[in-house]
């Protein structure tokens, strides 16, 4: 049996590199790549998938539709993470979540889940802020792989 732990190690030597496929209205897929790491929800302390987006499309769909995959891969082995998104950001404002200053430190979290560094947090939280990106939490449903 595949679990969460072993589809995120998948991809630590990548950068938590992952396709996330996501529901359009007329029902095909759209997919994209992004950063993905795994956290505790700040809210329930339960393990889930992050990324950070602010991809209009992407955002849409999961606001309207908000069951998604996540697909990590090394080589020819890849493990599917299925779940439902829960969005947190200014567009996206979540009772858990509380003000501004809890998104930022929120943003950098995921961020670093996924992997990420940054030698100016002060940077990363402006540009986060001006691009008013939002948190994807995806808590796990199904997980399985060919292998």
């Amino acid at each position: 049996m595949t679990t969460l732990d072993d589809a995120v190690a998948l991809s630590a030597g990548d950068n938590g590199l992952a396709v996330i496929s996501t529901l359009r209205a007329d029902a095909t897929i759209q997919a994209s790549l992004v950063n993905v790491g795994k956290l505790a929800h700040p809210a329930t302390g339960a393990p889930v998938l992050g990324f950070v987006t602010y991809g209009k499309v992407k955002l849409a769909n999961l606001r309207a539709r908000p069951q998604l995959a996540v697909t990590f891969r090394q080589g020819w082995q890849w493990a599917t993470v299925e779940g439902r998104a829960e969005l947190a950001g200014p567009d996206d404002p979540q009772p858990w979540l509380g003000d501004a200053d809890a998104l930022r430190l929120l943003l950098r979290e995921v961020f670093t889940a996924a992997g990420g560094t940054h030698d100016n947090w002060a940077e990363y939280d402006r540009v986060m802020a001006e691009q008013r990106r939002t948190v994807v939490l995806v808590e796990p449903t199904r997980v399985y792989s060919n292998g």
